[in-house]
């Protein structure tokens, strides 16, 4: 099993193009949870300008696909199977939102991860809960 800073590297190295564009950045992993923070920026915002909700759903289903990539082996991916987001409070332009994704599941077919996005404050603002397949390699 790697250590957490391996973890940490593996997790920002294989970091997506879409997910590079929303400027994610893990600040912690491990297979059971991970943490990342993302800055909102105007061009991710609604108006007036607070972080669209697909963007914070976009945040936390990056975490849920890394956390599960974390558990992989043997060249097995994985793909987002269902998502559902409670979103309970807004994050302004320039603020910090700082996700936390922890393991509710993890199977050899599919896994299911809980996140919580939150600002700098503590304040709760989504809460995602979603199931990732687990894909076998194709030979």
């Amino acid at each position: 099993m790697e250590n957490e800073k391996d973890a940490l590297t593996r997790l920002n190295e294989s970091i997506t193009p879409f997910s590079k564009l929303l400027g994610i950045r893990f600040l912690s992993g491990a297979p059971e949870r991970v943490t990342a923070e993302m800055i909102v920026r105007e061009d991710m915002c609604t108006e007036p300008a607070i972080l669209h909700g697909g963007a914070m759903m976009a945040f936390a289903d990056t975490l849920g696909a890394h956390a599960t990539m974390l558990n992989l082996s043997g060249g097995s991916a994985t793909t987002t199977l269902e998502s559902k987001t409670n979103f309970l409070a807004r994050a302004p332009v320039g603020s910090r939102v700082i996700g936390e994704c922890t393991a509710i599941h993890r199977g050899k077919r599919t896994m299911v991860w809980q996140t919580r996005l939150s600002a700098e404050n503590g304040t709760l603002l989504a809460i995602v809960t979603q199931t990732q397949m687990v894909l076998e390699p194709r030979t």
